[in-house]
């Protein structure tokens, strides 16, 4: 009786465990997917390598497309919806335009460039600091 990591690391496994990392799957309900335990999964994963890999290539792809509905979803887009009758012919084409989410860019830019979007700055002190608060009090006459 072969093992049960050999079906999952045949090319067939691997595929599935692709399709569910790029589904967004965490690794714990993809070891329930493929009926092991989580740490049996883990182990699994640390030693063969070939499954550390499609794991991480599989979730690349998910996170990717989620950066990309959140970057769209920041600037705005235009989306369309296809309605089908029965018989599955496309009936009718709708268009509508998404307006720019202002939570979504506020989330790019605090996460993207945090030094300006921050809501917490931390202030330095440093010598330079020291000699433009001198020269603010001298200016004050203090």
């Amino acid at each position: 009786m072969a093992a049960k990591y050999d079906y999952w690391l045949s090319e067939e496994g691997l595929t599935k465990i692709d399709g569910w990392a790029r589904d967004g799957c965490t690794d714990d309900e993809i070891a329930k997917h493929c009926n092991v335990a989580p740490r049996t999964f883990a182990n699994w994963k640390a030693k063969y390598s070939q499954l550390a890999a499609i794991l991480r290539q599989g979730k690349d792809y998910a996170d990717r497309r989620v950066e990309r509905s959140l970057y769209q979803r920041a600037l705005g887009c235009r989306t369309e919806e296809i309605v089908y009758n029965g018989e599955g012919d496309i009936v009718k084409r709708i268009v509508k335009d998404v307006p720019p989410d202002v939570t979504a860019i506020i989330f790019w830019l605090k996460n993207r460039k945090p030094e300006e979007w921050r809501d917490k700055r931390e202030i330095v002190k440093d010598d330079d600091n020291d000699q433009v608060l001198l020269f603010i009090k001298a200016m004050r006459g203090e």
